[in-house]
């Protein structure tokens, strides 16, 4: 297995656990309480601290910044964690922090994340596995963004929102209500303008799971009947469909947002 190397103008606590074949750049520092697992890459001037594990393969660019302390006024000092799955790229300025006692005491980052140029994962976050945060994307504190999920560059994601799997989010747009799953939002404030078809399409989903997908989303957003109602014809009717099950069981969750809605 490769050796680790850690240059010499690196600062690494004697503490801090690092893995086998880790490659840590100039002017990187590394705090006691971090984590390294095996292969981590942080290129240059890359700063870990706090409670943060970092999973194997990942590669951290230059003025990556993460594990300190989050930005919310109730914070005081408690330990909680950051902890990034497998094989994440994180891009220049890059920035992740803990969660909080209040929060759930841990922000958890899944596999095969991109997280380009300037973007953030703020306190208590739940981030999925394979997702995209183009340039800028911001997700605010506790909120969930599941599988697959692609933000846009700048778009900003309101604290304690849900983003379903397979959601894309345009540029620039301001997430204030949950997204369903497979949905795709744009505007400030986003509106629901319809199914990520394009998504589905390249992840390989059947083309009668995506002619469902469609009918079910037109019903359930008609005009006719209550919402109530519409949601269970599309329950009724789709039983055996469970990708439009997901968008169902994603709907009934209790929430802390409203759901994001097609413009009117």
């Amino acid at each position: 297995m490769t050796d680790t190397v850690i240059h010499p103008n690196s600062i690494v606590d004697p503490a801090a656990k690092i893995g086998q074949g880790v490659e840590i750049g100039p002017f990187c520092i590394v705090g006691p309480n971090v984590e390294l697992h095996d292969r981590v890459r942080l290129i240059s001037h890359v700063t870990v601290d706090g409670h943060t594990q970092i999973g194997e393969d990942c590669v951290l660019y230059p003025n990556v910044h993460l594990g300190h302390p989050p930005q919310d006024f109730k914070f005081q000092g408690e330990m909680t964690t950051l902890t990034l799955g497998k094989r994440n790229i994180l891009r220049e300025n890059a920035t992740m922090h803990p969660g909080t006692a209040f929060g759930g005491e841990r922000t958890l980052v899944g596999d095969d994340g991109y997280f380009m140029v300037g973007t953030h994962v703020a306190h208590d976050c739940t981030v999925g596995d394979r997702v995209v945060f183009a340039n800028g994307a911001t997700i605010g504190g506790s909120s969930i963004i599941e599988d697959h999920v692609i933000l846009g560059g700048y778009a900003g994601v309101h604290q304690n929102t849900r983003i379903g799997r397979h959601a894309f989010i345009g540029a620039m747009a301001l997430v204030v209500g949950d997204i369903i799953p497979y949905g795709a939002a744009v505007g400030n404030h986003a509106n629901l303008t319809g199914l990520n078809v394009i998504g589905l399409k390249r992840r390989g989903i059947p083309r009668d799971t995506i002619r469902d997908l469609r009918a079910a989303y037109r019903l359930l957003f008609a005009e006719e009947g209550t919402f109530k109602e519409r949601l269970q014809d599309v329950a009724r009717l789709y039983v055996e469909n469970e990708p439009v099950m997901e968008i169902i069981r994603f709907i009934q969750t209790d929430a802390k947002r409203s759901l994001c809605m097609p413009h009117d």
